[in-house]
């Protein structure tokens, strides 16, 4: 009865950190969705919403930390148990980026707010925040399904948003070298956007603990580092000649 009783014990801290990184995940989203949302529409209050939120985030790393520690010392788990808690403990982490990351794009929101920018980098940036999200909660699901076998989408999702945040980044820079007075807000949205680039990565990133939690294995190596930027030629559009 005793080893029952302990079996029981054990499932339940085990469970008790996917919940946590569940919860983490739902409000790493809103986050962001939010963050996005106080840029778009040029809301302070909301963005102060979003950073006052971060602590939350925080403090769910800070409990997974402490319950893992736990675990590990008093059941000594091996083998898939103990993936489980080392990539519990990976995942808040990655989470707690996020919610960072979100953070960021909220505290510019003033910024762009001063020096407002044509709607259609707006949309671009909604369209770059919603390739994201989407890969994040496709990411979570996952996690909480443990089916391995739909992770491929992960690395051509992440492909979509380097792409679309290269071309972003050149209409940003085009503003900018039209006309000197979009150089401070536009790079604040050159920030923004790069921080929800980011968040595509820690999704990969996710991703790829959750295959190695499953399989033991790690993903294969074949992953395209980040965006193509750094080839952008800086030399002046048509109309700024």
């Amino acid at each position: 009865m005793q080893s029952v009783h302990i079996v029981s014990a054990y499932d339940e801290e085990l469970k008790y950190l996917s919940k946590r990184i569940a919860a983490m995940g739902g409000h790493a989203e809103r986050m962001v969705e939010q963050a996005v949302a106080a840029l778009v529409n040029a809301d302070p209050g909301l963005a102060q919403k979003v950073i006052r939120d971060d602590a939350v985030l925080d403090e769910g790393q800070r409990e997974i930390d402490d319950k893992a520690i736990i675990i590990i010392a008093r059941r000594q788990p091996m083998a898939t148990d103990l993936r489980e808690i080392v990539g519990a403990i990976r995942i808040s982490a990655d989470l707690e980026r996020v919610g960072d990351l979100g953070k960021n794009v909220a505290k510019r929101v003033v910024a762009v707010t001063d020096g407002r920018q044509p709607t259609s980098l707006f949309r671009g940036l909604e369209a770059l925040a919603n390739l994201a999200l989407t890969q994040l909660k496709e990411v979570l699901d996952v996690y909480a399904s443990r089916s391995v076998e739909k992770i491929g989408f992960v690395r051509d999702r992440d492909d979509q948003i380097d792409a679309m945040y290269t071309s972003l980044f050149r209409e940003l820079l085009t503003y900018m070298m039209e006309d000197p007075r979009n150089i401070t807000p536009c790079t604040h949205l050159l920030f923004c956007a790069k921080n929800i680039e980011r968040i595509g990565d820690h999704a990969t990133n996710i991703a790829e603990t959750i295959y190695y939690i499953v399989t033991g294995d790690q993903m294969p190596a074949d992953r395209p580092k980040g965006d193509k930027t750094d080839k952008i030629g800086l030399s002046p559009p048509p109309s700024a000649k």
